[in-house]
């Protein structure tokens, strides 16, 4: 028989004068002399708890050793708040529990940190201590956030002809573009098994395998090093269809992130449907191929404006095939030297030289570029009045407008001000929170070429197909081929990157062949794949969206550790359970490993 008759958010007026058994952990406790009230909390609510010396003396006697975290159950009697006491912070506000009975589950020491409030606490602390931190409502509305999306997706799919296949942890090592996490065999000496960085490889051969339409919400492995929405293992929704093109996958996710948001989560989409960009349309107008489309203030070129001008950094940068562009940072005509210096270091960090700027007056100012006041600048006084206003013309310049410029090459350029238009968004506060702004990048390159080891590297995955009319290009002229991939965007993130995949064999090897890949090489690590293209595979594309970092937006958290269980630290560590942690001699010895340290 449960020890609850219902949860601790469950009960309402309706329930008036039923008598009840309820458990879970005391969140609060409020000792009014005669009587003590107890907030007692279950995952689903918060229910109070009045323990009358009149009603029961043995509950009250109870109720005096109760402090918060011990689990506790009560049985009594459902009663409306009387008038004026209600509270409506709570689903549960309208009622109390008069307690008859109560009894002492398990005591608790004190937590850490308090629990029942959302307060500051050192991050390291509360993964220390993650499942008193999991208890916090904050966690537990992100975990069933989580679990909803999760539902969601499956229901979803499910209607949509999709079946859900797992496929193994324990596969082959292959590259991946990212470093793998090996497992040593016991039964095979010397060889090891590799964690998937995704079920690539094994979800086209499914494909292959005649299924058509397959899905997994999938655990994923990466040993690379961690930032804020990225973890050594996560979790994707991974996702191919057979017999379609790039607008089948593209309809199917925008439909269905377009039902998580609007049915799953209180946020606001900003595009419907999604916006589309090129990769080279992104690149030119935000400097980053995964744009915040939250806000404006676009990446402008000058440099035809900037050759041969009197600032010689700009003029020398162009002749050297770099680009100059900028920013229109309105309203922030007024900044002091201070921030604007705070601004350079910022751009700095990713490179670029400096930021030079060009500060508008407000309104009631100086009118014309070249009198007195008009403009504070670092660069003005060595071009014409007619460059400066060519200049302030190309970015829609306004009194009270400051313009910051990057003069480097393009990749730096781009970069910079990408970073430098984020930071100007938050400080400026024109990332609306409560928005999702979605959009679709396209028509990448194909392939990047490696300048250091001299080579083309795929820009997606190996197994992405290039754009049908661009396969000639391949012989001729690389770089100018685009491929069929597609990335979907929110709020500056990557949430999801797929592709038409490569389905015969000769292309397949035409690939490998011009990213160096020698053919005894592509045959060890890649034979089932090329075999099994033999074998009649159709034509297919799938896409892989990152739940853990999808579910971040959704619940507005800074970082996906925020809405995953049990997360690895920056440093790939779990500071609750020891992990990694040292294995005995015998261990070592059975997978007939040494360690050189």
């Amino acid at each position: 028989m449960s020890l609850k008759t219902h949860t601790c958010g469950q009960l309402r007026p309706e329930h008036a004068d039923q008598t009840v058994t309820l458990a879970g952990w005391v969140h609060r406790r409020r000792d009014h002399g005669g009587l003590i009230f107890i907030d007692l909390r279950d995952r689903w609510g918060i229910t109070q708890v009045v323990f009358n010396p009149d009603i029961s003396t043995e509950a009250h006697k109870v109720a005096h050793d109760l402090r918060v975290e011990y689990v506790v159950k009560v049985t009594g009697n459902v009663r409306r708040r009387p008038p004026g006491l209600e509270n409506p912070d709570l689903a549960t506000g309208e009622i109390e529990v008069l307690a008859e009975e109560a009894e002492i589950l398990n005591p608790a020491k004190t937590p850490p940190f308090y629990i029942n409030e959302d307060s500051p606490v050192e991050e390291a602390l509360r993964l220390r201590y993650r499942y008193l931190d999991l208890r916090r409502q904050r966690m537990q509305r992100n975990l069933i956030l989580r679990h909803r999306v999760i539902k969601f997706i499956r229901d979803f799919l499910s209607d949509e002809g999709f079946i859900e296949i797992e496929t193994p942890i324990l596969f082959k090592s292959t590259p991946e573009g990212a470093r793998d996490y090996l497992v040593p065999s016991r039964l095979h000496p010397g060889k090891f098994y590799a964690l998937p960085q995704s079920p690539q490889q094994l979800k086209q051969l499914l494909m292959v395998a005649g299924y058509e339409r397959y899905f997994q919400i999938a655990r994923c492995f990466r040993d690379e090093d961690q930032r804020g929405d990225r973890q050594p293992e996560f979790t994707q929704l991974d996702l191919e269809m057979s017999f379609v093109d790039r607008e089948d996958v593209m309809d199917l996710i925008e439909r269905l992130f377009t039902a998580i948001v609007e049915q799953v989560s209180d946020k606001k989409l900003l595009f419907k449907p999604f916006r589309r960009l090129s990769y080279y349309e992104a690149m030119d107008r935000f400097g980053t191929d995964r744009p915040d489309l939250r806000f404006g203030m676009e990446l402008v070129d000058i440099s035809d404006i900037a050759a041969g001008c009197g600032f010689r950094v700009f003029a020398e940068t162009v002749a050297g095939g770099g680009v100059v562009k900028g920013l229109n940072a309105s309203g922030c005509g007024g900044y002091s030297r201070k921030q604007i210096d705070e601004l350079t270091d910022l751009v700095k960090k990713f490179e670029a030289k400096g930021l030079a700027w060009l500060a508008l007056p407000a309104p009631g100012g100086a009118a014309q570029v070249g009198e007195e006041g008009a403009v504070r600048s670092s660069f003005a006084k060595f071009l014409s009045d007619e460059q400066v206003q060519a200049i302030i013309d190309r970015l829609d310049g306004k009194p009270g407008d400051l313009l910051l410029f990057v003069a480097d090459r393009p990749e730096i350029a781009n970069e910079a001000l990408s970073r430098l238009r984020g930071t100007l968004g938050e400080r400026l506060g024109l990332r609306d929170p409560n928005v999702l702004a979605l959009c679709w990048v396209i028509d990448f390159p194909f392939v990047t070429w490696n300048e250091e080891e001299q080579r083309w590297d795929p820009s997606h995955h190996l197994f992405t197909a290039p754009m049908d009319e661009d396969i000639p290009l391949l012989d001729t002229d690389p770089a100018r081929a685009r491929g069929q991939q597609y990335d979907l965007v929110c709020n500056g993130y990557e949430i999801a990157g797929g592709s038409i995949r490569i389905h015969r064999r000769e292309l397949q090897e035409k690939v490998f062949n011009l990213i160096g890949l020698e053919m005894e090489d592509a045959k060890q690590q890649f034979g089932h794949m090329l075999e099994a293209f033999e074998y009649g595979t159709p034509p297919h594309g799938g896409i892989a969206p990152g739940i853990d970092r999808f579910v971040m937006l959704l619940a507005g958290e800074p970082n996906i550790r925020e809405v995953i269980a049990f997360p690895k630290t920056q440093s790939a560590a779990d500071l609750m359970a020891g992990a990694p942690s040292p294995v005995s001699p015998e261990q070592l010895k059975e997978l007939h490993l040494k360690l050189d340290l």
